[in-house]
């Protein structure tokens, strides 16, 4: 017995994991939960405009195994697959899993098959003729510390970031959002000034707003080092692209090596990005924006 669950899952958010849970709740600990997304963003290869993705296709993929998918299956996003009819877009899905599921549970908001034209009402009339179960969660909702309560989407997690709103954005995901990078050659002024710093390629996810970080840092050994990390155009030298760079704080190695990867998660905004009038100044800030690092990631529950 197998249930199913569809999406985009970028992010893999709060509203996501309640359809990996009723999965689960629908199949029994012995059945398997398949989660079934989609590469590349539908919207690209329809030539729309495509969002700033959250997370890479292989961190959404353990993202969803971590909250509870036993399978995940990537559909490549071709304009055929797209320009299927609903009924035939099962077929398809039918064809992938090797048999019929026994449930599929979605959000209310579901559509597929070409143009989008199938939605959940579809989705049970084709259910009952195939027999499978359908089954829809209410939209997830969740209330921010100001009280606010918001619907948790993939779209308002990525406003909240790129307004530099990354605590909020991180009660919507059920966790920080991550940077998820491999470190490439950047200036290397950090070093020359004692504040060495690693630069990520984040592969075309989103960058947040530009500014100072509060911050865990994860190296390949799986260790966890506090983090200052700095996104942004580097004002007070010669502005460069935006770019995110990443200082671990009182760690000994080096980050000299290219081509690994690091992640950092981002537990709250320090500060924006300013131009200071010389080095000393700039310095000084440094050195203040550490010690709020260390006093907001060693100091508290973020340790």
């Amino acid at each position: 017995m197998f249930g199913v669950t569809i999406g985009n899952f970028d992010g893999v958010h709060l509203g996501h994991r309640r359809l990996l849970e009723a999965v689960r709740a629908a199949v029994g600990p012995a059945g398997r939960v398949v989660a079934v997304t989609f590469d590349p963003d539908p919207a690209m290869v329809l030539g729309h405009p495509s969002p700033d993705r959250l997370m890479s296709l292989p961190r959404r993929q353990r993202a969803l195994r971590r909250h509870g998918a036993d399978e995940v299956l990537v559909l490549e996003t071709t304009a055929d697959l797209l320009s299927s009819a609903p009924e035939t877009f099962l077929d398809r899905l039918e064809t992938a899993f090797g048999g019929v599921p026994s449930v599929m549970v979605e959000g209310p908001d579901f559509r597929f098959g070409h143009r989008r034209a199938g939605g959940v009402e579809d989705l049970r009339r084709f259910g009952a003729a195939r027999g499978f179960e359908v089954r829809v969660e209410a939209e997830r909702r969740a209330r921010l510390p100001s009280g606010l309560e918001m619907p948790v989407r993939s779209s308002a997690i990525r406003e909240l970031l790129r307004l530099g709103r990354v605590e909020d954005a991180s009660v919507l995901l059920g966790e920080p959002h991550v940077l998820d990078g491999v470190v490439v050659q950047g200036d290397q002024r950090g070093r020359t000034i004692g504040i060495p710093t690693a630069n990520l390629d984040l592969g075309g996810t989103l960058l947040p707003a530009d500014g100072v970080y509060a911050g865990l840092a994860t190296l390949p050994d799986g260790s966890i080092h506090p983090a200052a990390i700095s996104i942004g155009t580097k004002p007070t030298f010669e502005e460069t692209p935006r770019v995110a760079e990443i200082h671990v704080v009182d760690w000994a190695g080096t980050l000299d090596d290219y081509g690994w990867r690091l992640e950092a998660s981002l537990v709250r905004r320090l500060r924006g990005q300013y131009r200071y009038d010389d080095l000393p100044s700039l310095l000084a800030q440094i050195d203040r924006d550490i010690t709020a690092v260390r006093r907001t990631c060693v100091d508290s529950d973020h340790a």
